[in-house]
């Protein structure tokens, strides 16, 4: 687990149908850190390598506690220590299930239901694990701020790193990045009946994960953690 520049707390489909679409669309498995040939989807108003350029180095997966430098003090080994406790007090997760959509112009899979739980998972995850948190440079908050943040975000950002936590949160699973209309219709219409037989409904979320960013800037999945509350 050491070598890599930040870690982060995501959901990440266990192994599955799921798992493996989300390998040949993103071009990237995180489970065993490689490369996967793309998906072929005849049709399509852009390669898919240009869809899913922002994603791809992440792999499929929904974010909990989002990337972070280790503070210092701390090493990967005590992370990992920690993640497992808290794995261990927590409670699985259900919601309906999962739903191909569009948010702030990207294509993602969003929770059917009541987000509710999933929401208060995530915010147990990044307060539970904070401490392991190394404050962001001024010149990371700045790039956070580009995107325009209310003051609610700003007050996040400073207390937690990250603007779109806590009451901000949202659950999904990124499948590009951000798209004119047009084409993001055409590529959904596309991806719909290839998603519909393999999205889980309902979604359990038995486990976490712990990822890893490594020197090429792609996230590997390190270890998974059974929820045991």
């Amino acid at each position: 687990m050491d070598g890599f520049t930040r870690y982060a707390l995501y959901y990440a489909p266990p192994p599955g149908a799921l798992a493996d679409f989300g390998a040949a669309w993103l071009g990237w498995d995180p489970r065993g850190g490689r490369k996967v040939a793309r998906t072929t989807l005849p049709g399509l108003p852009m390669p898919v390598a240009k869809i899913t350029e922002p994603p791809h180095r992440y792999g499929l997966h929904a974010t909990l506690k989002p990337p972070f430098r280790l503070a210092p003090g701390f090493d990967v080994s005590e992370l990992h220590n920690a993640v497992e406790a808290l794995a261990s007090s927590l409670e699985p997760v259900m919601v309906d299930g999962l739903r191909l959509d569009r948010i702030d112009g990207f294509l993602a899979l969003v929770p059917e239901g009541d987000p509710t739980p999933l929401a208060l998972l995530a915010a147990r995850v990044v307060e539970a694990l904070d401490a392991f948190r190394a404050v962001p440079s001024e010149a990371e908050l700045e790039r956070r701020r580009q995107a325009g943040l209310s003051h609610r975000q700003e007050v996040l950002l400073q207390q937690w790193g990250y603007p779109y936590v806590m009451e901000e949160y949202r659950f999904h699973l990124t499948l590009s990045g951000p798209l004119p209309d047009e084409e993001a219709e055409e590529i959904e219409t596309l991806l719909s009946p290839v998603l519909e037989p393999i999205l889980p409904a309902p979604l359990r979320i038995r486990d976490i994960c712990l990822f890893g960013e490594g020197q090429d800037g792609r996230f590997h999945n390190l270890h998974r953690y059974t929820l045991n509350g």
